[in-house]
């Protein structure tokens, strides 16, 4: 039975969560604006957002934070993921020709937008820390009866803002698309993914 009080607790706590600056959305930003497999992309992100939501609420968390082999594969190789993706982002804003945004062929095809998609969510610890752990404690405080409302609002707040983070800037993109604009996304965007790695490599856990 949903319980409302806990369910929009739920949605808020998410969405504080899941809108903050982080690789997931800069990428469904870049995708969105290249009007490029929105919906593979939106669909991957919210899917995995769900599922570990899910997890997270029923007590996954405890286990991965007690596992040292999986918290340092997941911080070495997010890194290591986030850094390349960030390079990659600056190499492409400093090549003559990137003061326009690539063309079709450039951002590959669906399968490609998928699993860069799928790594970019599963490859980064910030993603099971926000979920797995900070979601799942705060859902782990309410009774067993009030947990899929708030595991419920949670999921709501990434199917919500992915859709309109992806498809807002897809509509948007005749305008983010400009030179300038778009060499600004892609400086965003490399710069967020360096920044993350660095902070993977650095953080204690």
């Amino acid at each position: 039975m949903l319980v409302p009080a806990v369910f929009f607790k739920g949605l808020g706590m998410g969405a504080s969560l899941i809108m903050a600056i982080g690789a997931q959305n800069a990428h469904v930003l870049r995708m969105g604006v290249a009007r490029r497999h929105v919906g593979v992309t939106v669909a991957a992100c919210i899917a995995v957002d769900i599922v570990l939501i899910a997890a997270g609420v029923a007590g996954m968390g405890v286990l991965i934070q007690s596992s040292a082999l999986l918290l340092a594969a997941a911080r070495w190789g997010g890194a290591a993921f986030l850094a390349w993706y960030g390079l990659r982002s600056w190499a492409a804003l400093l090549r003559s020709n990137t003061l326009r945004a690539p063309d079709q062929a450039a951002l590959g095809d669906r399968r490609r937008a998928l699993v860069t998609a799928l790594a970019l969510s599963l490859l980064n610890p910030h993603v099971y820390l926000d979920t797995l752990v900070l979601l799942g404690a705060l859902g782990g405080q309410y009774a067993q009866a009030e947990r899929p409302s708030f595991a419920l609002g949670a999921m709501v707040a990434s199917l919500l803002w992915f859709t309109a983070l992806g498809y807002g800037a897809s509509t948007l993109s005749a305008w983010l698309r400009k030179p300038l604009v778009w060499k600004a996304i892609e400086a965003l965007t490399g710069a967020i993914m360096l920044v993350l790695a660095a902070g993977l490599m650095g953080m204690e856990w």
